[in-house]
Order: C-alpha cells, then sequence, then structure tokens
C-alpha cells in the first residue's frame, strides 16, 4: 500500500508541478479539468449510477467547465458566483452534517446528482481563477487545506480526547477529534503569518490570500485562516458522510493508494470557491 501511494503521488506531482508553473495557466486548467470529470464520474457511482449514466455525468461536468472557458469566465471577477456558492457551501454544509448519514438518502437524487456536479464545476472555476490569479495566490489556496489536514492529523494523535470527552463527528468520521481541528487551526495561523511576511520580504506579484487579508487588519487574517479551516472540514466530513451512506470506504480506485479523485479534493471543494469569494471583497 505504501508504495503504490508513493509511487501515484510521484506520478501525479510529475504531472500537476510542471502544469503548474508554467508561464500559462492553460496547461494546469486543462489537468484539473479532466480531474474533475472524473470526480463526476465517481460522483454518479456513489449516488447509484451505472457506469454509461456515470460516464455521461463525467462528460457534463467536463462540457459545463469547457464552456466556462470558452465563455471567458476565467477573467471575469464573478463576485456574484463566489458569493453565492460560498452560501450554499456554508449552509448546505451545515444541514447535511446535521442531518448525517442517514439524511442523505432522503435527499432527492436529482438534487444530489446536480448538486454535486455544480461543486465540481464551481470548485474547477475557482482553481483555474486562482491559477490566473498567480502561482502565489493558487498555492497560499491549496496549502492551507494541506497545513490543516497535517496538523489536524498530528494534534489529534498526539492530544486527541485529552481536553474533550467527544468527538468531532462520531457517527461521520470516528477518527476526528475537536483537539485535532483545533490544532489544525493553529497550524493554519502560523502558515497564514510565515506567508504574509515571506510576500513582503520577497514582494510577490501576485499576492497570496492571507496578504490580500491582513490588508485589512490582522483580526480579518485570524479570523479568515479559521473559517477556511472549519470548511475544509465540513468538505472532507461531507464526502465521509456520502460515502458511509454509499457504503464504500474510497470514491474510486482512480488513484492507487489514495482511493479516487473525490478523496483528494474533498476539502478543496468548498475551500476554493470561499477563497475566491474572499479575495474579491
Amino acid at each position: 500500500m505504501l508504495k503504490q501511494r508513493v509511487i501515484t503521488a510521484l506520478v501525479l506531482l510529475a504531472i500537476f508541478l510542471p502544469a503548474l508553473f508554467y508561464p500559462s495557466f492553460v496547461p494546469f486548467a486543462a489537468i484539473t479539468l479532466l480531474f474533475m470529470a472524473a470526480g463526476a464520474w465517481e460522483w454518479g457511482r456513489l449516488n447509484g449510477l451505472g457506469g454509461g449514466a456515470s460516464l455521461a455525468l463525467g462528460a457534463l461536468c467536463l462540457a459545463l467547465c469547457a464552456a466556462s472557458w470558452a465563455g471567458g469566465w476565467l477573467q471575469q471577477p464573478l463576485t456574484w458566483l463566489w458569493t453565492l456558492g460560498g452560501a450554499a457551501w456554508v449552509l448546505g454544509g451545515a444541514a447535511l452534517l446535521r442531518g448525517g448519514v442517514p439524511g442523505w438518502p432522503k435527499v432527492p437524487r436529482a438534487v444530489r446528482i446536480v448538486g454535486g456536479v455544480l461543486a465540481l464545476w464551481l470548485a474547477w472555476l475557482a482553481v483555474a481563477q486562482a491559477r490566473v490569479a498567480g502561482v502565489n495566490f493558487l498555492l497560499s489556496v491549496l496549502t492551507l487545506v494541506w497545513m490543516a489536514d497535517t496538523c489536524a492529523y498530528f494534534a489529534g494523535r498526539a492530544f486527541g480526547l485529552r481536553f474533550t470527552r467527544a468527538k468531532l463527528a462520531p457517527s461521520i468520521s470516528p477518527g476526528k477529534s475537536w483537539e485535532g481541528a483545533w490544532g489544525g487551526m493553529l497550524g493554519v495561523l502560523v502558515l497564514a503569518t510565515a506567508w504574509v511576511a515571506g510576500d513582503a520580504h520577497w514582494q510577490a506579484q501576485a499576492p497570496s490570500l492571507y496578504t490580500q487579508l491582513v490588508r485589512h487588519g490582522w483580526w480579518l487574517l485570524a479570523l479568515g485562516a479559521v473559517f477556511m479551516t472549519a470548511m475544509s472540514v465540513v468538505g472532507d466530513l461531507v464526502e465521509s458522510l456520502i460515502k458511509r451512506s454509499a457504503g464504500v470506504k474510497d470514491s474510486s480506485g482512480l488513484l492507487p493508494g489514495h482511493g479516487g479523485v473525490l478523496d483528494r479534493i474533498d476539502a478543496l471543494l468548498p475551500t476554493l470557491p470561499l477563497a475566491m469569494m474572499l479575495s474579491r471583497f
């Protein structure tokens, strides 16, 4: 398993890093578009669609993203879209987590399928726009999720249930603790502070998300970092909830040793559009 994880990670890095740092945003946008289409295929399978219908769902997601690209949406502010998408994630995520695993099948399947495709489309539009804004901005958002996840893991292992007697979401993801969530938030706050200092030192041409927030005060940087960390946890928990309802461990086996595409991007689905929303405001 470890060997598979390492090989898959190296292959993904070999694909994504050259595209990420290429002078034009086009290669990165194209590769991430294909990944979102694969995520839509997984989404169809998780919601009980057959092989052909799931492939059609992936094609639909690809066409929706491509149409937005062709329509010039990657160069438009789209503040209204990020606001609507962010509100949908905050309210919808809270409703789904409150309903828990038993509540997911009660949502009409058509609503689930459409909602999933729209979430993937919105995330692709956000990551592509973030790359257009600059590599520094995009990396500041991506590393926020990675830092939150890493610090949450180690804080949970070291301090889990030492200060609280209740787990974060025992019926959805029994391994997560409140101490882990707090550790993730602390890690992101440290990352944000260090990134702002780095931007100031290197005079970055494309300011990071953190630098954009701190221009309005350190209080907003702290609030934004905590909020984004919390929403990354929401994205993770929502996918875990859906997999438990479907009775599967991974969203697919597309990425050997890592599960599926949705398993890798679940925390990014809410944070990417929310990052764009915060940057536009």
